[in-house]
């Protein structure tokens, strides 16, 4: 058991950080957002690099409103890392101009910024300039921050750093994935 606080240690935002090479970390921010809108606080979902209509967190909004709302930024592919396209650029620039829009704007109790350390480990958007943002939200918000690769500042200035590790996959065999499990 940790040392109680008895202040508020926090200057800014809460901050979450889901990285690593194994699945969910989307999932475990999803089931964040799940547990919020139970208490019905706002909850919305920025997804960096994704476009995928199809996937049961898109889907599903209509259920949880006025609760939770979602926005897609991406395309409906993946993007190649090494070589990402201007599409893929101007979606993640267009993702997080909008992400700070909102948080401004309908003040969510959770921001979910869904891939975005992958946009920001593929050079799509800057590290410096997100920390920056991150040091000046209200501290009443939480914001996690989901995707592989997660960048070291991000990491340091984080509240929760949760590191998924892949041992095994079906992928591995070559199973596909399956509908309202890996999406």
């Amino acid at each position: 058991m940790g040392k109680k606080v008895t202040e508020d240690y926090r200057k800014h935002a809460r901050i979450h950080v889901y990285t690593g090479d194994g699945e969910g970390k989307t999932t475990t921010a999803l089931g964040l957002a799940l547990r919020a809108v139970g208490h019905r606080h706002k909850v919305v979902v920025v997804q960096f690099l994704k476009g995928r209509k199809y996937v049961g967190e898109y889907k599903v909004r209509e259920l949880l409103q006025p609760y939770y709302e979602i926005y897609q930024f991406g395309r409906t592919g993946f993007i190649d890392l090494e070589n990402p396209t201007k599409e893929d650029k101007r979606g993640a620039v267009r993702a997080f101009e909008f992400a700070k829009k909102i948080a401004r704007e309908k003040k969510p109790d959770l921001l979910v910024l869904d891939e975005i350390n992958l946009a920001m480990h593929a050079k799509l958007i800057d590290v410096d300039e997100v920390v920056k943002w991150l040091e000046n939200l209200p501290k009443e918000i939480t914001v996690v921050l989901t995707g592989r690769n997660a960048p070291s500042k991000i990491l340091n200035m984080a509240d929760l750093v949760t590191v998924m590790k892949k041992v095994k996959h079906p992928y591995d065999r070559g199973v596909p994935a399956e509908k309202g499990v890996e999406y």
